[in-house]
């Protein structure tokens, strides 16, 4: 094959059209990436994508640490309110026979590993009488009285399994 002027012009020439095409694709690219970065940088005086991201991870940060503070608070209050009176066991009775309307309570208010005390009153015609008695793990130093004992049984009923001491 020879090489004249014109063969020379018509590679030439379509080589130009290729470039023009590669340029006109490259020019549309080029707006759409244009495009893009207007979104991530800022414009018109609002805030970037990246300051965005950045402030939110920063949030998001904070939201951990607060979370994480609030995690220990809710357990230190778990241990606390382990300790608070909270199960309470109540039986009233006739301490005499004589006597009607069951004018007479046991009372147990313990806490969740049992601790805590026994409130009897005992009321007669002339006089009422009351005694404490304190318990630890649901068992009392002292013996209790039938009543008594069903007011612990009461209280300690309602505590959850394996708190007990």
């Amino acid at each position: 094959m020879t090489w004249d002027a014109q063969t020379g012009v018509i590679v030439v020439g379509a080589i130009a059209i290729l470039a023009l095409i590669l340029a006109i694709v490259l020019a549309l690219r080029t707006g759409r990436m244009k495009a893009q970065y207007a979104v991530l940088s800022a414009a018109d005086g609002r805030e970037s994508f990246v300051e965005v991201v950045a402030r939110k991870t920063e949030e998001v940060e904070d939201l951990r640490d607060d979370v994480a503070r609030l995690a220990d608070e809710l357990r230190s209050t778990q241990r606390e309110l382990q300790m608070a009176i909270r199960h309470i066991g109540v039986v009233r009775y006739d301490a005499f026979g004589d006597m009607g309307g069951r004018m007479s309570f046991s009372v147990a208010l313990v806490d969740d590993h049992g601790n805590g005390f026994v409130l009897s009153s005992v009321h007669a015609r002339s006089e009422s009488r009351s005694y404490v008695k304190q318990l630890r793990g649901g068992m009392a130093e002292v013996t209790l009285s039938p009543e008594e004992s069903a007011a612990v049984a009461d209280a300690v009923a309602s505590i959850p399994r394996g708190r007990i001491e």
